[in-house]
């Protein structure tokens, strides 16, 4: 993988000393952050969010509509939010993954409330004591 200027030009392939070739990538996994191909040092939080919605999903369907409200956002605050922002603080975080790590919160709570409405859903997470990434230097858990 390389981060440079120059990131996304073709290279030559590398050879070990036994004549296997190493290929290039995009994207690679250090101490479970994703790393992405760029110009700088960049994170890849497409992983995060998929088990972010993984987990949430299990845990609804578990206890689904069974639970009170407070039971649903305790169980996202403990258990599926600490998957969301593992590794916020290794890379820095541009507005667009912001803006899709809030999409992702964002998603569960109009899933879980059945609604639409952008106004309801910041209500919700007003009166559940829930903020947005953009809101905050690093995630509150």
């Amino acid at each position: 993988m390389r981060i440079c200027v120059r990131h996304n030009l073709e290279c030559m392939s590398i050879s070990t000393v036994d004549g296997r070739e190493i290929l290039w990538c995009d994207k690679i996994r250090y101490l479970g952050i994703y790393l992405k191909s760029a110009g700088v040092i960049r994170c890849s939080y497409d992983n995060a969010k998929r088990s972010f919605y993984t987990v949430f999903n299990v845990i609804f369907g578990k206890v689904g509509r069974f639970a009170s409200e407070n039971v649903i956002i305790q169980l996202l605050r403990t258990k599926c939010l600490p998957v969301l922002y593992d590794g916020l603080e290794a890379c820095p975080v541009t507005k667009a993954q912001t803006k899709s790590l809030d999409y992702a919160l964002h998603s569960c709570f109009k899933f879980f409330f059945s609604t639409r409405d952008q106004a309801v859903v910041h209500d919700c997470m007003v009166f559940f004591n829930r903020q947005h990434c953009a809101q905050r230097k690093a995630p509150v858990i």
